[in-house]
């Protein structure tokens, strides 16, 4: 028996149901979907590949920016103030003097990151936006079982204290990478953020557990696709999240099942 939350997929909805906390989003969005299993099957390649990847960081970030970022009224004149006295919007934008970071994980997080910052940059004070990028790599054992992961360079371009830090990265697998980073900026830099958002194209119950574990409150996670395709089947038909503790979305070395692959020597044309 196979997963069971998506067959029946309603985007009025917002988002997926489940029983992983107030911090996780899982988006109940059937074109994301559908680009996802397009993304995963074996014959998409490059350049079909970065182009999904960006349409749906793009799409992502709207929804992170919809939903999360501070808003303000704003009195803002149209073309037609030229002929009426009431040629003007009165309403609500995003306020756009918010400062935002987006982080480069190296090297999946490569392009989602700088779509982030793009479309970031389109809509509020560009001054007040930042790409800052991380070196990062696992850490296996001798049997290929990921240990943990280490950074092994930064570069990290201003202050940090009060910011929104968004951290875009494909796959939420271990959640180990994330909370090193995490880590990082909260023990070595200026202060903490304000708020730290995950952007992911699918995630596992084991990243989920690991990311909101370490930092309750501090980070959210907003995602297109649970992955727990090597759970039991009674837990497969069960609500997300309901059985966590028997939830399984990783094989032994770590990777997402069903997944999509190595997504970081998928979109660099690596071999490893």
């Amino acid at each position: 028996m196979g997963e069971t939350c998506y067959l029946d997929v309603n985007a009025d909805v917002g988002e997926l149901r489940h029983a992983y906390g107030s911090n996780v989003h899982l988006m109940h969005d059937p074109l994301a979907l559908t680009w996802l299993a397009r993304l995963s099957h074996p014959s998409c390649v490059q350049p079909e590949v970065n182009r999904i990847i960006s349409m749906l960081y793009r799409s992502l970030m709207r929804e992170v920016i919809n939903r999360e970022f501070p808003r303000r009224v704003v009195r803002s004149e149209t073309r037609m103030r030229e002929y009426t006295e009431h040629g003007y919007y009165e309403g609500t934008v995003i306020d756009p003097s918010i400062e935002v970071t987006t982080v480069d994980i190296v090297r999946a997080g490569i392009l989602p990151s700088m779509v982030c910052f793009e479309a970031l940059t389109e809509i509020l004070d560009p001054t007040r936006v930042r790409q800052d990028h991380i070196l990062m790599s696992r850490l296996v054992n001798v049997d290929e079982q990921v240990t943990g992961a280490g950074i092994f360079g930064s570069k990290i371009a201003g202050p940090v204290a009060g910011r929104i830090l968004l951290f875009p990265d494909p796959m939420g697998a271990t959640g180990g990478s994330l909370v090193e980073a995490v880590q990082f900026y909260m023990n070595e830099l200026d202060g903490p953020p304000k708020h730290i958002y995950a952007l992911n194209l699918m995630v596992t119950p084991e990243f989920l557990r690991k990311v909101t574990s370490a930092f309750p409150g501090l980070v959210s996670v907003y995602a297109y696709r649970l992955d727990r395709g090597l759970s039991p089947a009674d837990v497969l038909a069960d609500m997300p999240g309901a059985q966590w503790d028997r939830e399984r979305g990783l094989n032994d070395r770590q990777y997402i099942v069903p997944g999509a692959g190595g997504m970081g020597e998928i979109m660099n044309n690596a071999l490893s």
